[in-house]
This record gives C-alpha cells, structure tokens and sequence, in this order.
C-alpha cells in the first residue's frame, strides 16, 4: 500500500515506476529517469502494447528477465508485432551475461514472427532463445483458438 501512504504523506505526489511524480507528469513517456538497478528475474512477462514498439525496447529485456515471454499482436497495420521489439529481445538478452533459457510464445502466427524466426533462428540458438509453436487447439463454444501449455 506504499502509493497510497506516499500520495498520504505527500498531497499531489503518486509513484510511477517507484518514484514519487507530481501527476501531471506521470505519464508512461515522462521524461523522468528510470533508476537503475539489478535487473528482475520473473518466470513469464507479457510484451507490452501487443509487442508494438511504442513501449519496449532493448533496456526492458535487459532488465525484465523471463523464463517465458508472451508476444501477442496480429495486426501488421499497427506494427503489431513489431519487429523492432523482436531484435530488442536480441539485443537485450546477449546482455545478460549468463545463458539462461528464454522461451518465446507468440499468440498468433504472423508474417513478421516468421520471417524473424527464420532471419534470427542462428541468433536465437546462439542465445539459448527458443520460439514456441502453438501445439493444441482450444476449443470453445463456437470458437476454437491455438493454445499452448506452460508448467511451472
């Protein structure tokens, strides 16, 4: 409950991203520098904005580390998925410094994922970054989509 004891203790003032902003300033582009620290290991992270390049960049998988993560968009029209975000995920992650396993799920099977994987398949391996197919098929009232299970 630490946003409502800091608006408390300082009327006008909320938190965004663990610092205290004035809201008129808080919105997600504010020019406001983004402290550093370690970086946060998490099992899944869900790519932000349908994987559009308007939010995530190589700094976010720098320092969001995910066993999983789930890129959604199926929309070339908006950029979704954006490539950009794809290559960011790249250069992010041979940042790391250590080979941990990294699982790609993509919600839809787009021209662009497919021309990535196939572009960046050398890359991937090199990273230890494997790019999950949906395998199953989910099936619901008139409605049937592909899904993929993850087990933790």
């Amino acid at each position: 409950d630490e946003l409502s004891r800091s608006s408390y203790s300082n009327p006008g003032k909320t938190l965004v991203n663990g610092i205290k902003t004035n809201p008129a300033s808080s919105s997600p582009k504010s020019s406001l520098p983004v402290p550093m620290g370690p970086p946060v290991y998490v099992d899944l992270a869900y790519i932000p904005n349908h994987c559009s390049g308007k939010n995530t960049d190589p700094e976010f998988f720098k320092r969001v580390r995910a066993s999983y993560y789930v890129v959604s968009g199926n929309d070339a029209a908006n950029g979704e998925p954006s490539r950009a975000v794809l290559d960011a995920l790249l250069e992010g992650k041979s940042q790391w410094g250590e080979n941990l396993q990294v699982t790609l799920i993509p919600t839809h099977d787009t021209e662009v994922t497919r021309e990535w994987y196939q572009q960046t398949h050398e890359k991937q391996q090199e990273l230890n970054i494997m790019v999950l197919a949906s395998s199953s098929t989910v099936v619901m009232q008139d409605e049937s989509f592909p899904a993929c299970k993850i087990e933790f």
